[in-house]
C-alpha cells in the first residue's frame, strides 16, 4: 500500500465523518460512518484502513481510529 493510497483513504474516511456530524454524539456518527464504508467501499480499500489502523494509524484522528474499530467488528 503507497503512502498516497492510505493518505487518500484517511481522507475519504475524515470527510464521511464530517459529512455525519448531525447524527449526534460520536457513537452515532462511526456507526453512520462505519456502515458506510461496509457498504460502499471495495474490500480491498477496506482492508487496507484496517492494516494500517493496526499497524501504526499515525494519521488518523480519534473518530476515524473509531470509525475503523466498528468497520474491522463487522467486517
Amino acid at each position: 500500500m503507497s503512502d498516497q493510497q492510505i493518505t487518500n483513504l484517511i481522507k475519504m474516511i475524515d470527510q464521511i465523518i464530517a459529512n455525519n456530524l448531525h447524527h449526534g454524539d460520536d457513537d452515532q456518527v462511526t456507526d453512520v460512518a462505519a456502515g458506510h464504508l461496509q457498504k460502499f467501499w471495495a474490500r480491498s480499500m477496506k482492508q487496507q484502513v484496517i492494516a494500517y489502523a493496526n499497524s501504526e494509524g499515525a494519521e488518523l484522528s480519534p473518530l476515524a481510529q473509531k470509525t475503523i474499530a466498528k468497520l474491522q467488528a463487522v467486517s
